[in-house]
């Protein structure tokens, strides 16, 4: 009898923490592009952004933000002119922001951070460094929980939330160059056209530090490259993306040493970012990313084609061979069926089904 009530127990503890984890998964899904956004304007890692908003809203269910749209526990504070909402936290009948929407209030959060003065050493962190934001939070009175950077941290270790703010990073990144690609080739439409008899005047000045931003602009003039899978897919030239990441398309034989010199990328760091061990020159046309991939995808799973493993996967979703080993419970070895589902963001419900491949066949270069 204590058996039965141990495991009634125990299951019903179970399904509550895995209704939890539901329910913080579409608050993430939900709100990722605003943190995004928020980040690009402002600086406030969407990483720090979106375990707050986990937190402070209790993933948007709590009667502070059902009743106000306030997802991360503002109060009014003297200069605070808009709606307002009372509410017991700290003391009984505080006196909280209201907005009309929840983008309004990830908006004021952002604002309110980077306007206050003590919480501007923040600013001065890698936006990465989310244990630094999280006890700076803390250090600066955010909160008054004692453990409030700790399960800040834990919200995002679990639910790999820094993978936005790289995302965030990426994204300015990308904004930067083309600006800087456009800036660019104005410079170089002004000087052909007033070269004498329409001659085109090379601009060799800083070419080698130019040359990955203008590809970014290139790639949507350049013609598409048709590989040789039976999919016929085509990408263009030059550096497009993937999973909000640079990559390029590079053809059978090129050297991945000519590669990382082109773009400036340590060659062991080039193999890292592409799941390779020691390979030299391409023996097949195929996508080579500039960036470290991401733990997770742009959707939540990859259908299998008949023409692709575990390796082309990865390389096509832009997420780390590693992370889909894990969430689908696979191994290199496994080669999933054509028809079945690769989970991308979260743990498989099943496993997928597989053959085996022998050890020595499996190669991230067999394609």
């Amino acid at each position: 009898m204590k058996l039965f009530g141990f495991l009634f127990f125990f299951f019903m503890g179970l399904q509550t923490a895995m209704a939890q984890t539901d329910k913080t998964i579409a608050y993430i899904n939900e709100y990722k592009d605003i943190a995004i956004q928020e980040m690009i304007r402002t600086g406030v890692p969407a990483s720090i952004t979106l375990a707050q908003g986990i937190l402070e809203s209790s993933c948007g269910q709590s009667d502070l933000c059902k009743k106000s749209n306030n997802h991360f526990g503002i109060k009014c504070k003297n200069d605070w002119t808009g709606d307002r909402v009372f509410h017991d936290d700290d003391l009984k009948h505080e006196c909280f922001r209201s907005y009309p929407n929840a983008a309004a209030s990830f908006q004021d959060h952002s604002n309110f951070l980077k306007n206050r003065p003590y919480y501007q050493s923040l600013f001065q962190l890698n936006p990465t460094d989310y244990e630094g934001w999280a006890f700076g939070l803390k250090k600066a009175g955010y909160a008054t929980e004692k453990d409030y950077a700790q399960r800040l941290i834990e919200l995002i270790q679990r639910y790999n939330l820094n993978d936005y703010t790289e995302i965030a990073l990426n994204k300015e990144k990308q904004q930067q160059n083309i600006v800087q690609a456009s800036v660019v080739e104005k410079e170089n439409n002004t000087i052909n056209t007033a070269s004498p008899n329409n001659e085109t005047i090379e601009n060799t000045s800083e070419s080698n530090n130019n040359q990955s931003l203008v590809k970014v602009n290139e790639s949507q003039k350049q013609p598409a490259i048709e590989t040789t899978d039976s999919e016929n897919t085509s990408y263009p030239e030059g550096i497009f993306t993937i999973n909000h990441l640079k990559v390029i398309y590079a053809t059978k034989g090129t050297a991945l040493l000519s590669i990382a010199n082109q773009y400036q990328i340590n060659l062991s760091r080039l193999l890292e970012y592409n799941d390779l061990e020691n390979e030299d020159i391409l023996q097949k046309n195929q996508l080579i990313f500039l960036e470290k991939k991401l733990k997770k995808g742009s959707k939540d799973f990859h259908t299998v084609k008949s023409n692709e493993n575990l390796y082309t996967i990865c390389q096509v979703e832009g997420v780390r061979l590693e992370n889909i080993l894990q969430y689908n419970k696979l191994e290199k070895t496994m080669q999933p069926l054509p028809g079945e589902k690769i989970y991308l963001r979260f743990p498989a419900p099943t496993t997928p089904k597989y053959t085996t491949i022998a050890a020595e066949k499996y190669s991230t270069t067999s394609r």
